[in-house]
């Protein structure tokens, strides 16, 4: 049995036994995880092996775990700086900052995938202007030309450390106030302008080994009526044929206010599978993701199911706490100054 196009969360820290019903679906592809989900690294390390061992084929087990205020796991797990840290120190040290932001990205990679994570949604590319409170300091910097040189020594990271690069909020979540969890934003810049600036960073990744892509339910209205999410002329027209991207498009939660132009969740998840996404993610209600998995009629496509494969994550040494890098990872990322608290609340996908 081949991955599905549909991503689910669990309620606590094992799999209950209706949960195990949902994992088995032919169209569940992956478990996301959070907060709620993890006591320590030994109740981690098990719960995401009982997850791999649901299908013939092992489920995609993805976190949101990117450093500062979103990072899922702490207790057992290096306190990660908030991405705008590696921006600060690049406009003091180029140099430096580019190697801590690579350090941070191999140590995320490996604490995750020592426990079987095989990615977690990150980096974040979108620009920290000032505007997005829900962006700000998880941006690396507000200058493109900053935002992908650092992002692409983070994702280096990642990649050395077994895990493959998901960049997010395509094609740019900074240039809006209001908050998708919440609201659904709206940005009238000319396609134009956005190509100028925040689409710099994800076409700079692309070229250089980018594995995923997750677009914003933001509306762009001079380009498409509906969220890029849902939107074939931002995810068909631009990401793939303009930006030649041949990654897996996951869209973000479709239980957020920003998706519900789309209609119901099912008709939320319809839309994003049509739209180009090859995965769905539905978060935080498992009444929905019931009716997704129950209801959906939109077959996923065999090259969707061939980009999802390529997600998993890949084998890294054994001992590796006892590794000169790992403790030299761990002093950098120490040295930079720790994101001040936003509340967005442990389980909010973002």
């Amino acid at each position: 049995m081949s991955l599905g196009p549909i991503m689910v969360d669990l309620r606590g820290v094992e799999i209950l036994a209706e949960e195990r019903e949902m994992l088995q679906h032919p169209l569940t592809g992956g478990v996301i995880l959070f907060t709620r989900n993890y006591v320590d690294r030994e109740q981690l390390t098990a719960l995401v092996a009982d997850i791999h061992a649901v299908r013939a084929t092992p489920l995609l087990v993805a976190v949101d775990h990117e450093g500062g205020r979103v990072q899922r796991f702490r207790d057992g797990f290096t306190p990660l700086p908030a991405c705008a840290r590696y921006g600060e120190l690049y406009d003091r040290d180029r140099y430096q900052a580019l190697h801590c932001a690579e350090e941070g990205g191999w140590l995320l990679a490996v604490e995750l995938r020592e426990a079987g994570i095989d990615f977690s949604f990150t980096p974040v590319l979108d620009r920290d202007i000032g505007i997005s409170r829900v962006i700000g300091d998880r941006a690396f910097h507000s200058q493109p030309d900053a935002i992908s040189a650092l992002s692409y020594a983070h994702m280096r990271g990642l990649h050395a450390g077994g895990m493959a690069a998901v960049g997010k909020h395509f094609p740019g979540h900074g240039a809006v106030a209001a908050d998708s969890h919440h609201d659904v934003p709206v940005d009238a810049r000319e396609l134009a302008a956005i190509e100028a600036t925040d689409l710099k960073p994800f076409a700079h990744l692309m070229r250089n080994g980018l594995e995923a892509v997750m677009p914003a339910h933001v509306i762009y209205p001079r380009v498409d009526a509906q969220p890029a999410g849902f939107s074939s002329i931002w995810l068909q027209q631009i990401l793939r044929k303009g930006l030649g991207f041949d990654g897996v498009i996951f869209s973000d939660d479709i239980s957020m206010a920003g998706a519900a132009v789309a209609g119901d969740a099912c008709a939320r998840a319809e839309a994003a599978l049509v739209a180009g996404c090859d995965m769905v993610l539905v978060c935080n209600d498992p009444d929905a993701a019931a009716t997704v998995l129950g209801q959906l009629q939109t077959e996923p496509k065999p090259l969707s199911r061939a980009r999802l494969m390529r997600m998993h994550g890949r084998p890294v040494p054994v001992e590796l706490r006892l590794s000169d890098r790992w403790q030299a990872a761990v002093n950098l990322v120490a040295a930079l100054e720790q994101a001040p608290e936003l509340d967005l609340g442990d389980d909010a996908i973002v």
